[in-house]
């Protein structure tokens, strides 16, 4: 590699670990102190730079105390990019999801110190979940273009992948409010796969769980309606994949 290539990369190495340090800066400290008692200049001074490179990166101290969050929809969404062909696209959403949630590797946020703290404070801070909010809509934007590839459409043409993306987004929403609200930190997946189990079979394509089983009873006409009700629906599911 020549010397003027590697001047670049060591820049953007050099700008990602400015960013990082900022952002870890912005984190720890609304965390300890909370939002309104922290200025962008402690957060530069924190970092060890001057407010005007802490402008270069970041518009706010919403933004640099929520940018840990934005590599998250990335995941998700490598997840979803990764999942087999066949699998009707909410489905397909849904356990990417669910597989970002099982892989150590890609700390998701119930293995992620003080991240159920951060959402805490997003939930009761207007300031930071506005930028919570933009952060899973750009998120989404990019989900949008996966399903439409998955279905060979355009988006801007079929609103299939819009529908899908925003049924398993709000799943995700809803589980993540449950789980800030309810104080458990560990419960997260388990509030992911049973808010995905609230969304229609018709749209899933597979058997949602009957209330029984979810308490660890047993219902035979919940199963069986179930069952029936499913199979129509799992084949209208892949039909629909199947048209472009």
């Amino acid at each position: 590699m020549t010397p003027e290539r590697k001047i670049p990369d060591r820049r953007g190495r050099k700008a990602r670990r400015t960013r990082d340090t900022l952002a870890q800066a912005a984190f720890e400290l609304v965390l300890d102190r909370g939002l309104r008692n922290v200025t962008v200049e402690e957060i530069a001074e924190a970092a060890d730079v001057d407010r005007r490179t802490f402008s270069r990166y970041f518009t706010s101290k919403e933004a640099a105390a929520l940018d840990s969050l934005r590599g998250d929809g990335d995941r998700i969404n490598a997840a979803l990019r990764a999942r087999p062909a066949p699998e009707p696209p909410l489905l397909a959403y849904r356990r990417a999801v669910l597989d970002w949630l099982a892989d150590p590797g890609a700390e998701p946020w119930h293995r992620r110190p003080r991240i159920f703290d951060l959402l805490v404070v997003a939930e009761e801070e207007p300031a930071l979940y506005a930028v919570f909010h933009h952060i899973r809509v750009d998120a989404q934007e990019d989900s949008v273009a996966i399903v439409a590839d998955r279905l060979g459409v355009d988006p801007r043409q079929d609103i299939r992948p819009a529908v899908t993306v925003a049924a398993g987004a709000g799943a995700l929403l809803a589980a993540q409010a449950a789980w800030v609200r309810g104080g458990r930190p560990d419960a997260l997946p388990g509030l992911v796969a049973e808010a995905f189990d609230a969304l229609s079979a018709d749209l899933l394509g597979e058997p949602r769980p009957a209330p029984e089983q979810h308490r660890g009873g047993n219902s035979t006409t919940g199963a069986n309606s179930t069952t029936n009700s499913t199979t129509g629906t799992t084949a209208e599911a892949e039909g629909t994949e199947a048209t472009p």
